[in-house]
């Protein structure tokens, strides 16, 4: 039997196992012989695998399982029904030759901009997948216009207040344009406040430095490796590491920000430095203070941005056009 825990797990995990397509296989099946433990997680065992078939290029595969996920998809999760509907959309934009019947399923899903805050993200990425970017953009602009003459337009994230429909519609519509390389709006313009509001009521306070800690890939892992909850602070992984220290940057540049760099730390230097002071790496103050103590040492800024076919300041090797530049976005 599947639990729903083990559903998830294999949500992690599927694509880092041997055989992924397998896992795909064996979801499908255990829908059909009954032994999920929760019967209604069957349109999200389905969905998964139909995720998996997709990225492994198997979209015959992972069209079936579409097929069926949304047959599956409990009536009462709109939610659930939306999504299993719109990754099909974007498997049949990617077979080929059902571009009709793929756009005619993803428009099925317009209303559930204004409503679902998970909507503009699979909508978005249904119509890419069609080359429909454009598309994209007009139907999230027109949903943000519709909520805001409606609502009116928030000038801030109240603290008591999780974010809602029309954050997450603006925070898609703003990635979306970026890409098509449209001019900033008025729109855009309310994202970048509304996500800044909320980024400093999440995070702890810390000192402007501590923002630009850089590790390396390998003392990344260390850093993890003896100290899991920092994941919290840094990052779960590298490339969110540096996707979170890119786009950082990024909002400093757009602040009139100048000179601007990095800074490259160690697992040993932020152990040691805690140990000297008496305190843990997991200590905010340590960290902090790690961080100015970097700051005041020139050999380890590293510059940014480079040009953009120069080598990417992380050290991967890879252009910076190819490896973070886009990870702002």
């Amino acid at each position: 039997m599947l639990t729903s825990a083990d559903l998830e797990e294999l949500r992690r995990t599927a694509l880092g196992t041997a055989d992924p397509l397998g896992v795909a296989a064996d979801l499908a099946l255990a829908v059909e012989e009954n032994r999920l433990a929760e019967p209604e997680d069957a349109g999200f065992a389905l969905t998964l695998a139909a995720e998996i078939a997709e990225v492994r290029a198997r979209l015959d595969a992972a069209l079936s399982y579409a097929d069926r996920a949304v047959a599956a998809a409990p009536a009462s999760d709109a939610a659930a029904a939306g999504f299993a509907t719109a990754l099909r959309a974007r498997i049949l934009f990617r077979v080929g030759g059902r571009d009709d019947e793929a756009l005619a399923a993803v428009t099925e899903l317009r209303p559930l901009l204004s409503e679902q805050p998970d909507a503009p993200a699979y909508v978005s990425a249904a119509l890419e997948a069609g080359g429909r970017a454009a598309v994209a953009e007009e139907w999230l602009s027109a949903a943000a216009d519709s909520l805001i003459s409606a609502r009116g337009e928030p000038s801030t994230v109240a603290s008591e207040e999780a974010p809602g429909v029309l954050f997450f519609l603006l925070q898609q519509r703003h990635r979306v344009r970026r890409d098509l390389n449209l001019p900033h709006d008025k729109q855009d313009d309310l994202a970048d406040r509304l996500e800044a509001q909320l980024t400093r009521r999440a995070a702890p306070p810390q000192s402007a430095e501590a923002d630009l800690v850089f590790f390396p890939q390998a003392e990344f892992a260390k850093v993890l490796a003896a100290a899991p909850e920092l994941a919290e602070v840094y990052g779960p992984d590298w490339d969110a590491h540096r996707a979170r220290l890119e786009k950082h940057l990024v909002g400093q540049a757009d602040a009139g920000g100048v000179s601007l760099s990095v800074l490259r730390a160690s697992a040993d230097g932020l152990a040691g430095f805690a140990r000297q002071h008496g305190g843990e790496p997991t200590d905010a103050d340590i960290r902090n203070r790690y961080a100015t103590e970097l700051a005041a040492q020139p050999g380890a800024h590293i510059s940014w941005p480079p040009a953009r076919n120069e080598a990417c300041w992380c050290g991967s090797g890879l252009k910076y056009k190819k490896d973070c530049l886009p990870r702002s976005r």
